[in-house]
């Protein structure tokens, strides 16, 4: 489980693969100057509801993982997320999609493209 931080008190864990599809959409929306909502529900463990932060241009953001190989990403999935957070609801979790057999992995010279 890798570790998304929003400042100094908010924080919540993602599994590394989710977390790598986020930080991917996350880091690209701020190069755009593009401030948006992300929201994420709480397990039923830690008393369950729901976060959402504003993310903008200042806000501080970190990424922790616990493990050291970055995954393949899924193009598919990542252009859902885009969706979601452009919408009016924000960047939230969505299942990741299926890839097609031909060209749904990205390497990590592709994730600024």
């Amino acid at each position: 489980m890798g570790k998304f931080q929003y400042g100094d008190t908010i924080s919540h864990d993602f599994d590394d693969r989710v977390l790598a599809h986020l930080e991917v959409v996350i880091v690209q929306k701020l190069r755009r100057n593009e401030p948006f909502l992300f929201a994420w529900n709480r397990d039923i463990s830690l008393g369950s509801g729901r976060t959402s932060v504003w993310v903008h241009s200042h806000a501080l953001l970190a990424f922790r993982y616990n493990g050291g190989r970055p995954p393949t990403l899924n193009r598919h999935w990542l252009e859902a997320l885009v969706a979601a957070a452009n919408s009016p609801q924000g960047l939230r979790v969505l299942p990741e999609p299926q890839a097609s057999a031909v060209g749904a992995g990205l390497g990590e010279a592709d994730l600024d493209q």
